[in-house]
């Protein structure tokens, strides 16, 4: 389970931030030595890694779907590489039908809907078992610091509300690593719905040349039925508010908020308090797609009439630019053929 960020790191540089600075300088260093040190495993086939600077949510997996769409397009196969955060599986395995989120996690059953997707702890494991099946791309949904294996083309998403917060380093604030470093070592920033907070980065990115996309959150269906009864969102992701503000974007009368831990796993209590108060309230009950699907299928239980008794709400992540953004991957994946040169 993965517990939210605290919000302190999304303001002002505060007390705890500052009085946290020497362990953020030692983790920053060793986060650093990682990637400078490290020997990655170099797949045969192009690597396109979806990553992102900081913890927390960043519209990472429905962009890494968007991409193989795009990938889709131009006559690839991709496969997806995960880690399978919330699950119990080391793997590699193959996500396959009937599999559940608490081996897996949640974020590779949604993937897998999309194309073939390989759960493993070790990123070399996944990529070599990826390298038996008939694909021709990997896609890498995170992995971005993990110095493993080699990426040849690494799409940074940023979220525009929160941008990369107060810019310091885990546990001052939410980067993964030293700043610096990591813009070097990207290729394209996606810049996911509307605000300020990631100006200063898109700058950054404008200055040293590299593709910056604009993206939205868009609806995979008709969102009408949202505004039949009033609605009580629950969420256990990264970022909760992403979410409720994306119902009220879809028209849902929005009475109530509950929010769990990223990756959360609902107990028969909560499951049962849930239940309760929606029919009390007389209103539907409205979730992410990641926590529907961590949901069991088993209505004998609290979460599984949970599960019964509410929807997810299907969002996808729609990039502006996909012709740009096709151009590179393209051009990525021609080289690593040996199809251009490099430069």
């Amino acid at each position: 389970m993965k517990l939210s960020p605290p919000k302190w790191w999304y303001q002002e540089q505060g007390a705890m931030a500052t009085a946290l600075k020497p362990v953020s300088r030692l983790y920053g260093r060793i986060a650093e030595k990682k990637a400078t040190q490290a020997a990655p495993y170099l797949s045969r086939l192009p690597v396109i890694c979806v990553g992102n600077f900081t913890v927390g949510g960043s519209g990472k997996t429905p962009t890494a779907i968007a991409v193989a769409e795009i990938l889709k397009i131009a006559g690839e196969r991709p496969a997806f590489l995960t880690r399978g955060y919330g699950g119990k599986e080391d793997g590699p395995v193959r996500v396959s039908e009937g599999m559940e989120a608490d081996r897996v996690g949640d974020e590779p059953l949604l993937l897998a809907e999309h194309a073939p997707t390989i759960v493993s702890a070790n990123r070399e494991q996944g990529a070599k078992l990826i390298e038996t099946m008939d694909a021709t791309v990997i896609v890498m949904d995170d992995g971005f610091q993990n110095a493993s294996i080699g990426k040849d083309l690494s799409l940074i998403c940023v979220d525009a509300k929160t941008g990369i917060g107060n810019a310091m380093v885990l546990p001052s604030g939410p980067l993964r690593a030293p700043l610096e470093p990591q813009i070097r070592m990207a290729d394209a920033l996606i810049v996911v719905g509307e605000g300020n907070k990631a100006n200063g980065l898109i700058e950054r990115f404008t200055e040293a040349g590299k593709l910056v996309l604009k993206a939205e959150i868009g609806f995979k269906q008709d969102t009408r039925w949202l505004g039949v009864l009033p609605v009580i969102g629950f969420a256990g992701i990264a970022q909760p508010d992403r979410f409720f503000r994306t119902l009220r974007d879809a028209g849902a009368r929005l009475v109530d908020k509950k929010v769990f831990p990223d990756h959360h796993r609902f107990t028969d209590k909560q499951a049962q308090a849930l239940l309760d108060e929606a029919e009390s309230r007389n209103c539907m009950l409205v979730t992410t797609e990641k926590d529907w699907v961590r949901l069991p299928e088993d209505r004998e239980t609290p979460p599984g009439e949970l599960k019964f008794r509410s929807r997810p709400l299907p969002i996808e992540i729609k990039i502006g630019d996909e012709a740009a953004l096709g151009d590179l991957m393209t051009k990525t994946i021609n080289r690593k053929r040996g199809d251009v040169p490099k430069g």
